[in-house]
C-alpha cells in the first residue's frame, strides 16, 4: 500500500499515486522489511530533479515495474532535501560500491538492516546506451539477496568499516600554509576564459569564490580576477535568469550557456552575498544589479506568506526540461516592437543559430550592450532603457506560460543561507528593505520550527517535521550573527545563545571535537557522518566553527570558542592531505587565528551618531570587521561595556576577548579599528 499521500514533502506526494507500494523512511517501513525478510529498494530524489521525473514516468508509473518492485522489495522513497542524513550515507556507499560518483535519482538496494549491497542512479525501464534495464535488474538483485546472504553480510561489514575510515580521525592543528595551498589549488583549477573551476558540468562554487574574494581584499590580484571573471561570465550566461533574476543550479557546459534549469534556494542565498560584496569590494555597479535581481526573484517567486522561503523551482514544465525559459525568434518578435527587438536580438544572439537542443534560444549575453549600442548608433543610456523595457515585456509574456513546479516546503538550513545572504547584501549595498526580508524569515522560523528548545529541519505550511541536522543549527546560528550586524535585537542574541548551547549539547563529539551531522539522540542509521568538505552547501562544521567563534567573542562564551577551535582541529589532518574543498573550515581557522574585529556601538539617547559611524565603517569591504549597534535599554549587559554616553555615541573595539578603551569620536574609532587591522 502506497503511504506517501500524507507526506510533508511535495516530492513524496508526487509519487502517492504510483502503483508502487511506496513507504516513507520510518520505523513502520523498516519493521516491515525485517518481518518479511525482504530487501529494501531505496529511491532518493527531490522535486526539482529532471532525471527523477524521467525515471518516475518510465518505471514507477508502470504497472509491470511496480509489480516486480512490490513482489520482491519493501520500497522506500526519500526526499534528499528532507533527509540529507540518509542521502549523505548512501551517496558515500554508492561511491564505494560502484567507484563512480552518485547523483539523483539514487537507487540503492539494502538489506533489512539498512546495509547497501547494490547501487546505481538512473535506470531506464529497458536497457539502452549501456545502462541495464530496471525491469531486468530487479529480479536479479532480489535473487542475489536470497541466494548470496553470507557474501552480502560480509560485504556490508567491509563497507561499514570503509565508511568509518572516511570520517576524520584524531585532530591536529591546521598546518601552516594550508590556506595558501588551498588558494593555489583554486588558481590551478580556474578557467581563465569562462571563469569557474574545471570544465563541464560547471557549478557556481560560491564558498570557494568567497575564499578568493577575501584573498583578493588582502591584495591578491589573481584571486580577485578569479572572482570577477567568474561572476561576470555567470551573469552573462544562461545559468542566470536574465528576465526575473536568480541562478539555476549548474551549467551543462563549460561556458555557463545552458543550465540544468532547476532553481534552488541554497544556491541563490550565498550568491546574493557574493555579488553584493564583490560590488562593494570593486565599486562595480554590475555586480549590484545581479544581486538586486536575485532579491527580486526571492521576493516575487520564493516567499511564503509569513516571510519564510520555499525550496526550489522545478527544471521541467509541461513534462519538458527548460520549456518555461526557452524562446523561439518568432515569440520574441511578436512580443517586442522593432526597436526593442533590434537591441534584444543582437544582445542575446537571436540572429545566430539556436542554442537549445537545435530548436530554441535560451537567453544569454552574446554581444555586450555597449557594443550593440555602437552597432545601432545609440547612446548607452538609451540602449539600457530599451533593453530594460524589452526584458520587462518578455517577462510579462513568460509569466503567462505554464510554470515549473514549486517545492513549497520550508527547509531551515536553506532559509538560513538565504537570511545570511540577505543580511550580508543589505549591509554591502545599504539596502535596509533586504534586512526586513531577512528579519521576517527569522521570525517565521522562530514561530514554526523552534519548539521547546529543539529545532526542526522542515515545515510545510505551519507544521514542523523531522529533527534538525547539524546544518540547520549551524547555518541558522550563522544567520543570526549576520542579522545582528544589520539590526541588533536582544531576542536574536538570546536565540543565538540558545541555538549554540543546543548545537554543543546535541552534536559535538565531546571526546575528539567536531560536530556529527545527526544529533546524539537521532535514530541509529547504517553510518554516522561528520562532514567537513564544502559541497553544494557549505561545511556544517566550518559554518558552526565560524559562527561559534563570532558569538563566543561577542557573548564572552568560552565554551563556544573552545568548541570552534576543537572542530577546526578535528579536520586538521584532512585539510593537510587535501586542502581544496575546505574553504569554509579554512575561513573559520583564519578567524580563530586572527579574530575579526568586533565593534560595539552604543548611541546616546536621541542621537543618530552611532548610525553614521556604523555606515562609515561599512563603506569598504572588510570581511574581518563586525559592527553591532546596540540599544543600551534592551541589549544584554555584557555588550554595554561601560557608561552610556550623554551625547553622540560611544564605541568599544574588541578582538577575541580583549577590548580597547572606549572611544567617543568617529576619528578615534577609525584609528582604533586601523590598529586592529
Amino acid at each position: 500500500m502506497n503511504r506517501l499521500a500524507g507526506a510533508s514533502s511535495p516530492y513524496l506526494r508526487q509519487h502517492a499515486d504510483n502503483p508502487v507500494d511506496w513507504q516513507p523512511w520510518d520505523d513502520e517501513a523498516l519493521a516491515l522489511a525485517r518481518t518479511l525478510d525482504r530487501p529494501i529498494l531505496l529511491s532518493i530524489g527531490y522535486a526539482a530533479c529532471h532525471w527523477c521525473h524521467v525515471m518516475a514516468h518510465e518505471s514507477f508509473e508502470d504497472d509491470d515495474v511496480a509489480r516486480a518492485m512490490n513482489g520482491a522489495f519493501v520500497n522506500i522513497k526519500v526526499d534528499r532535501e528532507e533527509r540529507p542524513d540518509l542521502d549523505r550515507i548512501y551517496q558515500a556507499a554508492h561511491a564505494l560500491l560502484t567507484r563512480r560518483s552518485g547523483g539523483w535519482p539514487l537507487t540503492m538496494f539494502l538489506t533489512p538492516s539498512g546495509a547497501p549491497y547494490f547501487a546505481g542512479t538512473y535506470f531506464p525501464r529497458r536497457g539502452r546506451h549501456g545502462l541495464p534495464g530496471f525491469l531486468d535488474l530487479l529480479p536479479r538483485v532480489a535473487d542475489a539477496y536470497r541466494e548470496k546472504g553470507e557474501a552480502i553480510a560480509e560485504q556490508g561489514e567491509r563497507l561499514a568499516e570503509a565508511m568509518r575510515t572516511l570520517e576524520p580521525g584524531d585532530g591536529a592543528a591546521v598546518s601552516r600554509g594550508a590556506a595558501d595551498a588551498a588558494l593555489a589549488g583554486l588558481k590551478h583549477a580556474f578557467d581563465p576564459e569562462w571563469g569557474g573551476f574545471g570544465g563541464a558540468p560547471k557549478f557556481p562554487h560560491p564558498f570557494e569564490l568567497d575564499f578568493c574574494l577575501r584573498a583578493g581584499a588582502r591584495g591578491d590580484d589573481e584571486a580577485m580576477r578569479i572572482v570577477t571573471t567568474t561572476l561576470d561570465r555567470m551573469a552573462e550566461g544562461g545559468i542566470h535568469d536574465h528576465l526575473r533574476g536568480g541562478f539555476c543550479r549548474y551549467s551543462v557546459d563549460a561556458e555557463w550557456s545552458i543550465p540544468h534549469f532547476e532553481k534552488m534556494l541554497y544556491d541563490n542565498g550565498p550568491l546574493l552575498a557574493l555579488y553584493a560584496e564583490t560590488a562593494l569590494a570593486t565599486g562595480e555597479a554590475r555586480y549590484a544589479e545581479v544581486a538586486r535581481g536575485i532579491v527580486a526573484w526571492l521576493a516575487s517567486e520564493m516567499r511564503a506568506d509569513d516571510g519564510a522561503f520555499f525550496s526550489s523551482l522545478d527544471a521541467d514544465s509541461e513534462g519538458e526540461e527548460g520549456k518555461f525559459y526557452v524562446w523561439s525568434v518568432a515569440e520574441v518578435r511578436a512580443a517586442l516592437d522593432a526597436d526593442a527587438y533590434a537591441i534584444t536580438g543582437l544582445h542575446y544572439g537571436l540572429d545566430g543559430p539556436p542554442n537549445f537542443e537545435g530548436h530554441g534560444w535560451h537567453l544569454r549575453v552574446v554581444r555586450p550592450l555597449d557594443e550593440v549600442a555602437r552597432t545601432l548608433g545609440l547612446a548607452a543610456a538609451e540602449a539600457e532603457a530599451r533593453l530594460a523595457r524589452a526584458k520587462e515585456r518578455l517577462l510579462d509574456v513568460r509569466s503567462r506560460r505554464i510554470r515549473p513546479g514549486l517545492d513549497d516546503k520550508v527547509l531551515t538550513s536553506w532559509n538560513a543561507l538565504a537570511i545570511a545572504g540577505l543580511s550580508r547584501a543589505s549591509r554591502a549595498l545599504s539596502e535596509p528593505s533586504w534586512d526586513d526580508m531577512a528579519e521576517a524569515a527569522v521570525d517565521a522560523l522562530r514561530r514554526t520550527v523552534w519548539c521547546d528548545g529543539r529545532l526542526y529541519a522542515t515545515r510545510r505550511g505551519g507544521e514542523p517535521a523531522l529533527p534538525a541536522y547539524l546544518d540547520d543549527y549551524a547555518f541558522l546560528l550563522d544567520a543570526l550573527v549576520e542579522r545582528m550586524q544589520c539590526r541588533f535585537r536582544a531576542s536574536d542574541h538570546a536565540w543565538a545563545i540558545e541555538l549554540a548551547g543546543a548545537l554543543l549539547d546535541r552534536f559535538e563529539d565531546d571526546a575528539r571535537g567536531g560536530f556529527w551531522f545527526t544529533s546524539h539522540d537521532h535514530p541509529a542509521l547504517f553510518h554516522r557522518t561528520m562532514p567537513g568538505h564544502d559541497n553544494a552547501t557549505p561545511s556544517g562544521n566550518g559554518v558552526a566553527a565560524r559562527a561559534l567563534a563570532s558569538l563566543g567573542a561577542l557573548a564572552g562564551d568560552v565554551r563556544a570558542l573552545d568548541a570552534a577551535r576543537r572542530a577546526v582541529a578535528r579536520f586538521g589532518p584532512s585539510i593537510a592531505r587535501s586542502p581544496g574543498g575546505y574553504s569554509t573550515l579554512l575561513e573559520a581557522h583564519g578567524d580563530l587565528e586572527r579574530p575579526p574585529t568586533q565593534v560595539i556601538l552604543v548611541p546616546a539617547p536621541g542621537s543618530a551618531a552611532a548610525t553614521s559611524w556604523r555606515d562609515a565603517l561599512r563603506a569598504a569591504y572588510r570581511p574581518d570587521l563586525q559592527v553591532f549597534l546596540v540599544d543600551p535599554a534592551s541589549a544584554p549587559p555584557a555588550l554595554v561595556k561601560g557608561a552610556i554616553p550623554r551625547q553622540g555615541a560611544r564605541a568599544w573595539v574588541c578582538r577575541g576577548t580583549t577590548c580597547l578603551p572606549p572611544v567617543d569620536t568617529l576619528a578615534e574609532l577609525e584609528a582604533s579599528v586601523a590598529t586592529r587591522a
